[in-house]
């Protein structure tokens, strides 16, 4: 390995060429400043040596960094240059080799199931309904777990309607259920119709009790209900996985599965507030 550099080393000279600089380069220091003596350092390495004088001229030694740093930026730069075409590659099968696309391919969704546009169209549904009961927690209770619960559930269920909605309209699909799905019905009650056809939901009856219920009443209420509600998504979610052919689309795989996860830790925390605001009889007659 060799440096160039101004600082004492073993004994090596440069030739005459350089400078005329006949002196060792242990003897620089009393030369002055040597601002035009290029003094060259040889590690000691396996296989190289250092006895004789180093046959290196000052222009080699200016030019040699300047060409190698020539040679190294055009393959840079070409392999800047090649990466910015793009690359689409196609994974093969299990056991087969992947395949490389022309540039001009364009993705597209994968192919539609029924079932996967009415699972969307019916949870959109089916969180309306739970949006609606935490509505009412402000107005009913003073309970402060049963505020941050239902806060939870208000906030996370509004954004993943919104997300069903997007997901129904990029696939060309209307955001509620054919009038086919909820035949039979007449405008007044179309809603309470179509609450009717998803697993858990309240019907007009319980959701108006729920209304009527204050302070813990209305905590012990919500928290049936809320898990009535709970277990009728995960129905659905099972249905859905359940039905031959759904499920297959990504986001919406990856959106039933967190509501499954998500609704089932919710179901163990309002069990476990069930528990606690439970009257103390109560409690012993569990144990």
């Amino acid at each position: 390995m060799v440096s160039a550099g101004f600082f004492a080393s073993p004994v090596c000279r440069l030739p005459a060429a350089a400078g005329q600089a006949r002196d060792t380069i242990s003897q620089k220091s009393k030369l002055g400043p040597p601002s035009f003596i290029p003094n060259i350092a040889i590690r000691r390495v396996p296989g190289l040596s250092c006895k004789p004088v180093v046959k290196m001229t000052i222009s080699f030694l200016c030019l040699a960094p300047l060409a190698f740093v020539g040679g190294l930026f055009p393959a840079v730069s070409g392999q800047q240059n090649d990466s910015s075409k793009p690359v689409v590659v196609q994974p093969g099968a299990p056991g087969k080799p992947s395949k490389t696309l022309p540039p001009s391919t364009k993705a597209a969704l994968p192919p539609l199931s029924q079932a996967d546009v009415e699972f969307m169209q019916g949870m959109i549904m089916h969180h309306a309904q739970a949006v609606e009961m935490t509505a009412l927690i402000d107005s009913h209770t003073e309970n402060k777990d049963l505020h941050l619960l239902g806060a939870r559930i208000s906030h996370s269920q509004s954004d993943e309607i919104k997300f069903m909605e997007r997901w129904l309209t990029v696939r060309g699909q209307a955001v509620s259920m054919s009038s086919q799905k909820m035949s039979g019905m007449d405008d007044t009650n179309m809603s309470h119709e179509a609450m009717h056809l998803m697993p858990g939901m309240l019907t007009p009856e319980q959701m108006q009790a729920l209304r009527k219920a204050e302070g813990a009443g209305f905590d012990r209420l919500f928290l049936t209900a809320m898990i009535q509600h709970h277990n009728g998504a995960l129905t659905m979610v099972k249905d859905l996985f359940d039905t031959a052919g759904a499920g297959q689309d990504a986001e919406l795989f990856n959106f039933a599965t967190d509501v499954d996860t998500g609704q089932r830790a919710e179901i163990k925390i309002m069990h476990e507030m069930l528990e606690r605001n439970a009257p103390a009889e109560t409690r012993e007659e569990k144990r």
